[in-house]
């Protein structure tokens, strides 16, 4: 019984005919999960809904795992299990070790998962270190999804920005203020004290600032190159000219305009950035890439139409091609809002966000919420080392458990009950049979955001638990240290997911 709930709704399924969802009611008193498949059934089998509830409800008494069923309002089946579920329950989780609620899909795909890509033209900001923790936290769920999985860096090493930049740091070096529309900040000091070209070390310091915030990556691109391999792909694409520039037909395809690839020559007849696009996403697929994910901010999102026409027009397929996009964050400090602008120099970078809040608070509230709402992340809170602060509430589960388990000395943890178990513990079980589909869920969706509140779901029903029954020197000592033991792994798994390290002592 590798995934205990999904194995009981199977069963269900089999005997109602048709997939079931097993749903915990808000009351326990309703039972220990409900089904509204009756109502579901009613318009096929054209009876009402509590006579098809009845039945199911005596057809799933005869299943070991239920106790007995109730129908329940206008057709509901309320399921309360009896304490060999539970026990089975536990026992599928500790077998199943690092495994559990890991995908095994009927075709693992090769995914690429391009994120963060932002210019070198100054360190890691906040606002992109929001790409980089969700592009990353999707990136490990598709691989514990049971998918391959590559990241990426795509920048820009030429063109206006990067003139605009380089001319800001050689400025600096012969003493004077940077263009007015140039960049700005202590970081133009730094890179004018050395020699050379400051953007290969501005990406290097952009790359440290993120593997330190654990995003790794296995490959990066540059536009230049991409740009210089235009010409192999004009003749596919569905072209025209127009006052003096080349343009794509985008819009027979699917987007809602057409957009300018090479300019004119009163305009300087160099690609455009649309370009670009064009080579990068055909080497994208062409690498044999299942699928190409871009992580993008939300003032991107004209740019989802663009790519799947671009796929079309080079007859990929365009259910290759993904956009995800993330909103902006704002940060308060003191109950004051921080503003950003990376030219002014007026800019929260994400080292300083590390310094004053650590590595995994940063990661954990980086995904926080779901990508398509903005982020407001409150430095205060996110420095405390309180039951205030969830990262540290859900660290600190993990923590509690691993001192228990130290105490325990040699002690075995098993999944036999002994005796009726409480409430706290049923509660327990429930919520980690939960895990594998929150993953594989937040897998599907790209949305991280559900494990961080899980996670906390988890914690709470763990810290329920431990204030209320003893675990060592228990007549249960066996099954509790069972419990525990599967708790502070999935607390492990979840905070691995989004990229937050599980501390043994707090």
């Amino acid at each position: 019984m590798a995934d205990p709930l999904t194995d009981l709704e199977a069963a269900l399924a089999q005997m109602a005919g048709t997939p079931v969802a097993l749903e915990r009611p808000a009351d326990a008193a309703h039972g220990d999960y409900a089904t509204n498949v009756a109502l579901r059934l009613t318009g096929t089998q054209r009876r009402p809904p509590r006579d098809i509830a009845a039945d199911l409800a005596t057809a799933a008494e005869s299943l070991p795992a239920v106790e007995r069923a109730e129908v329940a309002g206008p057709g509901f089946v309320n399921l309360f299990l009896g304490d060999g579920w539970f026990g089975g329950a536990l026992g599928s989780i500790l077998g199943a070790g690092d495994s559990f609620g890991a995908g095994s899909p009927a075709k693992a795909e090769r995914v690429q998962v391009e994120m963060v890509s932002a210019n070198p033209t100054g360190p890691m900001t906040v606002a992109s270190a929001r790409n980089g923790a969700y592009g990353d936290s999707v990136a490990r769920l598709l691989t514990f999804a049971g998918h391959e999985v590559e990241r990426e860096y795509y920048y820009n090493d030429s063109g206006a920005q990067m003139d605009r930049f380089r001319a800001s740091v050689d400025a600096r070096r012969r003493g004077e203020e940077p263009p007015e529309d140039g960049y700005h900040g202590e970081y133009i000091h730094r890179l004018a004290a050395q020699d050379g070209d400051p953007v290969p070390r501005m990406l290097a310091s952009i790359e440290g600032s993120l593997e330190r915030f654990r995003v790794h990556f296995d490959s990066f691109a540059k536009q230049s190159e991409l740009e210089a391999r235009l010409p192999e792909f004009l003749p596919r694409l569905d072209t025209y000219e127009k006052d003096g520039a080349l343009w794509a037909r985008s819009s027979a395809y699917g987007d809602d305009d057409d957009w300018v690839l090479v300019r004119s020559a009163e305009q300087g007849g160099l690609p455009t950035y649309r370009a670009a696009d064009v080579a990068y996403l055909a080497d994208k697929l062409d690498r044999g890439f299942d699928r190409a994910i871009y992580v993008l901010g939300a003032d991107h999102h004209g740019t989802r139409k663009w790519y799947a026409a671009v796929a079309r027009m080079l007859g990929y397929d365009p259910e290759r091609v993904e956009v995800l996009l993330y909103q902006l964050v704002h940060l308060t400090k003191g109950g004051q809002a921080t503003k950003m602008a990376k030219r002014r120099g007026d800019v929260v970078f994400l080292d300083e966000f590390m310094d004053e809040i650590g590595v995994d608070a940063a990661r954990w509230y980086l995904v926080s919420r779901g990508h398509d709402q903005t982020i407001e992340i409150d430095i205060d809170l996110a420095a405390e080392s309180s039951r205030a602060n969830p990262v540290y509430y859900v660290q600190y589960s993990y923590a509690r458990i691993a001192g228990i388990l130290r105490n325990a000395e040699v002690a075995v943890a098993g999944s036999g009950p002994v005796g009726e178990l409480a409430r706290e513990e049923r509660d327990l079980v429930k919520r980690l049979a939960e895990f594998p589909a929150v993953a594989a869920e937040a897998a599907v969706r790209r949305a991280p955001h559900a494990i961080p509140t899980y996670a906390i779901r988890l914690a709470d029903d763990f810290h329920r638990f431990y204030h209320e029954h003893k675990v060592l020197g228990s007549e249960s000592e066996s099954f509790r240290l069972g419990l525990v033991t599967a708790t502070q792994a999935v607390v492990e798994r979840c905070l691995g997911l989004i990229g937050v390290e599980a501390p043994e002592r707090m």
